[in-house]
C-alpha cells in the first residue's frame, strides 16, 4: 500500500514538472511574439494617415482587445487554479473552447497590431500568435491524453480546440484560488498593455524621421 501510495506521488511530481515545461514553452512563445511584433512595428506603418478616422478607430479597438485578453487570461487561470495536470478542467471559458488562454493571448496580439491603425496587421498579428500557440496546443494534448486517459479524450471530443462554440457555455466550479497563479497570470498579460506607450513613442519617431518606414499595412 505504502509503495502504490509512493508511486501514484512520484507519478503526480513527474506530471507536473512535465506541464511546467509545456508552461515554460507557452511563455518564450508569448515573449518571443512580442519581440518579433516590436520589430515589425519599429519599421512598419499603416497606410492610413495617422490622424484620420480608420486608423484611430482601428487603435482604439485594438485597445479594447488587449483588455478582453487581459481579462479572458485571468478568467480562465481562475477555472484552471493549477489543476491542468490532474484533471480535466470542464468550467467556464473551458466550456466552450480547450485553450482559452491561447484564444485570449491571440486576441491582445491582434489588439497589439492594431495599435498600427491597420487591419492586415489587427488580423496578421492574431494569426501568427495562434500558430505559434498551435504547436504548444499539440504538445500538451498528447501530454494530457496520457495523464488523464478517458475523461479527457471526451472532453477533447465535446470542445472545440480553439475557436469558442458558445453554446455549449456552462458555468462550472472554479476550484481553489491561487493568488501566485493569478499574479503570474497577469504580470504576462501586462507585456501586451507595454504596446500602448511603446507604439506613441515609435509613431513619433517615424514622424520626425528618426525611425525609417520601410512598409505599410493596408
Amino acid at each position: 500500500m505504502l509503495k502504490e501510495v509512493k508511486s501514484a506521488q512520484a507519478e503526480q511530481v513527474l506530471a507536473k514538472h512535465a506541464l511546467g515545461s509545456y508552461q515554460h514553452a507557452r511563455r518564450m512563445v508569448l515573449a518571443a511574439l512580442v519581440v518579433v511584433l516590436f520589430a515589425a512595428l519599429l519599421f512598419g506603418q499603416s497606410s492610413f494617415p495617422p490622424d484620420s478616422v480608420p486608423h484611430e478607430t482601428i487603435e482604439m479597438v485594438g485597445v479594447l482587445l488587449i483588455f478582453l485578453g487581459i481579462v479572458g487570461r485571468l478568467w480562465s487561470t481562475l477555472y484552471i487554479g493549477g489543476r491542468k495536470s490532474s484533471e480535466v478542467v470542464t468550467g467556464g471559458p473551458y466550456s466552450i473552447t480547450r485553450n482559452p488562454l491561447y484564444v485570449f493571448s491571440s486576441m491582445a496580439a491582434a489588439g497589439v497590431g492594431a495599435q498600427i491603425g491597420s487591419i492586415t496587421a489587427t488580423i496578421g498579428f492574431a494569426v501568427l500568435c495562434a500558430a505559434a500557440f498551435h504547436v504548444v496546443i499539440l504538445r500538451e494534448e498528447k501530454f494530457l491524453k496520457e495523464a488523464l486517459g478517458a475523461p479527457f479524450q471526451a472532453y477533447m471530443a465535446r470542445v472545440p480546440r480553439f475557436f469558442p462554440k458558445l453554446s455549449l457555455y456552462q458555468e462550472g466550479d472554479t476550484g481553489s484560488f491561487k493568488p501566485r497563479l493569478l499574479r503570474t497570470t497577469l504580470l504576462d498579460g501586462l507585456v501586451f498593455l507595454v504596446a500602448l506607450p511603446a507604439f506613441e513613442l515609435i509613431d513619433g519617431a517615424q514622424e520626425s524621421g528618426i525611425l525609417p518606414v520601410l512598409f505599410r499595412f493596408p
